[in-house]
């Protein structure tokens, strides 16, 4: 169990990282061109209304003092109310966050079936034509932008052969299923390129290791030596990828919902932006933060679960 010590003191490394990405993600909102209480009501507002509006979400004071407030509001376990929606970000935030998690979720899971299959069949055909064609196959999707990957897939599944929603979340589970298929279906395509070239590598690599050569050896099959013995060992790797990929998870999710027209997190930071909303922004960033904070953690965990030569 003293392999799992660092479970105890990595939550305290997360502090000042969380710390940072509260401080540039509050000046960067603020570099913003353009005035809150200005979009709020509009280019014919008089000067008085201007300043009371100003005064009411404490815009009026110093950066820095506006930013101690926010810290107050986070230690307080709130995130300050919302200009536009003129209701608790964190409330906000709530109705928001089942179909970003849901985006999420579903696209790491859909990525990990196609990236799986298709880097083992590479690997275990080395060279070879099926080889050449995933190759092929990865390095096209690194190179597709997810937007131009999902307005594809709109206008085949949706507008030519109208099989899936065009857009939305739906209200059911089995809308709010089929709402789901295409974004995850766009960024599973997106991140499988990624997992796919790297577990590639980490099997090949696993094939010709002196494990693998002692259990064939052993007389073991060649299946049985792969799935017990190189996928175990070149999994690890991927898995630590993917969390890195987290970031880009999320940037992905902030196009896709755009794109889908999903009420998710990533839709409502746009409208933040765009509405110069600096409490909304700043939530969502926190949420998006923590999230990563935890997923990368989270790989930590599984990374030493997985491989007990691993001491973090």
């Amino acid at each position: 169990m003293h392999r799992y010590r660092f479970v105890l003191l990595r939550p305290l490394q997360f502090l000042p990282v969380l710390f940072g990405i509260s401080v540039i993600t509050f000046v960067l909102v603020r570099l913003i061109p353009g005035d809150p209480a200005r979009m709020l009501l509009g280019t014919r507002a008089t000067a008085s209304a201007l300043e009371r509006i100003r005064a009411q979400y404490g815009l009026d004071e110093s950066i820095w003092v506006q930013y101690l407030y926010f810290l107050k509001n986070l230690f307080a376990g709130e995130m300050g109310k919302s200009i536009v929606f003129k209701t608790d970000v964190l409330k906000l935030i709530g109705t928001r966050i089942e179909p970003t998690l849901v985006l999420v979720i579903g696209s790491v899971a859909l990525a990990i079936l196609i990236a799986v299959p298709m880097a083992t069949i590479a690997a275990r055909n080395r060279g070879r034509i099926p080889d050449q064609v995933v190759r092929v196959v990865s390095t096209l999707g690194l190179g597709t932008p997810p937007f131009w990957l999902a307005l594809m897939l709109m206008i085949v599944f949706s507008v030519k052969l109208d099989l899936l929603p065009v857009s939305g979340y739906g209200r059911t589970l089995p809308e709010k299923a089929a709402h789901m298929v295409l974004p995850c279906l766009t960024i599973a395509l997106s991140l499988s390129a990624v997992l796919t070239r790297s577990l590639r590598a980490s099997l090949i690599a696993q094939i010709t290791s002196d494990q693998a050569t002692a259990a064939r050896a052993r007389g073991l099959s060649e299946g049985t030596v792969f799935w017990r013995h190189v996928m175990p060992n070149a999994i690890v790797p991927t898995l630590n990828l993917l969390a890195v990929n987290v970031g880009w998870l999320i940037g992905g999710t902030v196009i896709v919902e755009s794109v889908f027209a999903i009420p998710g997190m990533g839709q409502l930071l746009i409208r933040g932006i765009f509405s110069r909303d600096y409490m909304v922004v700043q939530g969502v960033a926190m949420c998006f933060a923590v999230a990563t904070v935890l997923v990368n953690f989270l790989a930590d965990i599984l990374t030493v679960a997985a491989d007990p030569r691993v001491k973090l």
